[in-house]
């Protein structure tokens, strides 16, 4: 058995080069399609329906009943492939789908969330992976709850990881959603349901195994479907092939434009809930305020990623310690392909709208002839999109169209008016950048409440088969619950995603860091540590978002982690003080855990 499983990992460079040719080649042979006559809808079906049937297969193929396959991948992945895994977990339906539109839309103040995910790898890579390696447990709960001893602990991690990753879960069925709706040409309430049974066609059979297999695919079909669409407009616009390095004069162009176009705010009536005008200056304004929310949010997202239970989890599946921190340099440089090109493909997209000189500029033209465009039709048909002639002129304004920031990716391809194939291609990308997380993080609640609230606390007698039952069943449970929640709208992508990551920094990074870095935090100041944290986090983001309170200087519902995690450590510190420290044993474990190398801390208790 040993045998096999070291020539399947010798294996994986050919057999992943072999699935990227077949995938390039099922491109080419949608492109030949598409020469010959068949349907944008068809083709549009076909990358989401092959793609998936593809993911699901590999997922059939993982399938196992061993609980350390199935929890940890059987700590078998080398380093470049977690790194491509962990990419693709990462590189949520926020990173695909919604972070170009935030930029599109808000301007250079929403790369604080590409400064804040992608500095938080570093504070994920200096304070967290290879010591929750070298601890040697399966779930982040599962570390909370050995570190700090006790059920109760454990319990309260198990709790905010689960409202942190279900929050996150809601924004990448959304993401799914949306697709589907695009592509089925399906109300966006029942697409939702479609997204939701490919992400458990992946993932329910095979656990992290199936899971860590099937995101290295999807890393590969998403960054091939993001980056093709950004140099195909770049060079079809003069601006040269590699799009990241000369789209400052693209920017500039679309600031006069909007300086030109701007006439007025229109706000949105009921008719347009949830879209946006082209209205927000693409250049945010600069100022104290803005400089304060830049950082704070940028702060939000970085530690927030080194809170979130389904990337830390990505960790435990390395053969060792050394090769967990390996994964994390792999991990940034796999996420940094799409974050480096992200603002170049919202600046190209607005100037395709915006420039009356390029045929696809659609403001300044007449409204009757702009509802004729297909596109448009489209994406108006289900809701993503709405025109509105205010001034009664009949010619469009920059403030009467309006649009879903999360459809602006999806739609670039179309707006571009580049070949249907490559839709197709984003379509598939964006499916497959929401699936792989969202797999990822339905794991992470089932994986904890299976091992760490019913296995550790409720049955610990549990047979394995039993174990990974309840795992599966969870697994269900849960997702169907995601889809519910999402097809209400109750925020955009990346609202919900921020509102994740803000929860998890409220409750677990500083009993995650205090619980490698210092000693002297014991169980009593991480449970109040948890408990009063996540509590404050959370009536902030009640008060300022729905009870009418007024955001203490500038933190806003997307940075409410800041009060949690601010009470989160002076609790946890000063209880910790104010009580017994942890017990010999205890101090020597965490000696122990604090040297990157060497056997597991904690191999013999699993």
């Amino acid at each position: 058995m040993e045998q096999t499983k070291k020539s399947f990992i010798d294996m994986l460079p050919k057999v992943y080069g072999l699935y990227t040719g077949g995938f390039v080649a099922f491109i080419i042979l949608m492109a030949i399609l598409e020469q010959m006559g068949l349907s944008a809808e068809t083709i549009g079906i076909l990358f989401i329906v092959f793609t998936v049937c593809v993911y699901a297969g590999i997922g059939w193929l993982s399938r196992t009943m061993q609980v350390e396959a199935y929890y940890v991948a059987g700590r078998q992945v080398p380093s470049l492939f977690n790194g491509m895994a962990t990419a693709a977990d990462w590189m949520s339906g926020a990173s695909f789908v919604a972070m170009a539109g935030g930029i599109y839309f808000g301007g250079h103040g929403y790369l604080a969330f590409l400064v804040g995910w992608t500095g938080g790898y570093v504070l994920v890579a200096s304070l967290m992976a290879p010591y929750l390696r070298k601890f040697g447990c399966y779930t982040v709960p599962d570390f909370i709850g050995t570190r700090y001893g006790g059920n109760l602990a454990r319990l309260f991690g198990v709790i905010v990881l689960v409202v942190a990753s279900f929050t996150y879960v809601t924004a990448q069925i959304n993401a799914t959603g949306t697709i589907a709706s695009r592509a089925l040409q399906v109300p966006f309430e029942v697409g939702v349901w479609f997204g939701l049974l490919g992400i458990l066609l992946c993932s329910m059979l095979g656990g992290m195994r199936a899971v860590t297999w099937t995101q290295v695919a999807q890393y590969i079909v998403l960054i091939i479907a993001y980056l093709i669409p950004v140099i195909w407009m770049s060079n079809k616009q003069g601006f040269g092939v590699i799009p990241q390095l000369v789209y400052g004069d693209a920017v500039q162009r679309v600031t006069e434009l909007e300086q030109l176009h701007q006439v007025g705010v229109l706000k949105p009536t009921e008719s347009f809930a949830g879209l946006k005008a082209l209205t927000v200056p693409f250049v945010a304004a600069g100022g104290v305020m803005a400089s304060w929310k830049f950082v704070t949010l940028a702060f939000c997202m970085m530690a927030g990623t080194a809170s979130l239970p389904h990337i830390l989890m990505r960790y435990f599946t390395t053969p060792s310690v050394k090769s967990a921190r390996r994964s994390v340099g792999w991990s940034l440089f796999f996420i940094f392909l799409l974050y480096f090109t992200a603002p170049a493909l919202a600046t190209f997209t607005k100037l395709q709208i915006l420039d009356p000189n390029l045929a696809t500029g659609i403001i300044g033209k007449a409204i009757a002839e702009v509802n004729a465009i297909d596109w448009v039709q489209k994406w108006s048909a289900v809701k993503f999109l709405a025109i509105s002639d205010s001034n009664g002129d009949g010619i469009l304004q920059i403030n009467e169209f309006f649009m879903r920031g999360d459809i602006v990716v999806l739609a670039t391809p179309e707006i571009a008016g580049l070949p249907y194939v490559i839709s197709g291609l984003v379509a598939a990308g964006g499916m497959a950048a929401a699936m792989s997380t969202a797999d990822g993080l339905l794991l992470a609640i089932a994986n904890a409440l299976s091992h760490d609230l019913y296995y550790k606390i409720i049955d610990p007698t549990a047979e394995t088969a039993k174990r990974l039952v309840v795992a599966r069943v969870l697994l269900v449970v849960l997702g169907a619950a995601g889809a519910f929640v999402a097809s209400l709208k109750l925020t955009s992508i990346l609202g919900a995603v921020a509102w994740a990551f803000d929860f998890a920094m409220s409750g677990l990074f500083f009993p995650l860091v205090l619980g490698v870095w210092w000693k002297r935090a014991n169980r009593q100041g991480a449970i109040a540590g948890m408990l009063c944290g996540f509590l404050a986090g959370t009536w902030y983001l009640y008060m300022v978002r729905w009870g009418g309170m007024e955001p203490w200087i500038g933190i806003d519902h997307l940075r409410f982690g800041i009060i949690g995690c601010a009470v989160n450590l002076v609790v946890m510190i000063v209880v910790s003080l104010a009580t017994e420290e942890p017990d010999e044993a205890t101090q020597k474990m965490v000696d122990a855990v604090r040297i990157p190398k060497g056997e597991t801390v904690l191999a013999a208790t699993h």
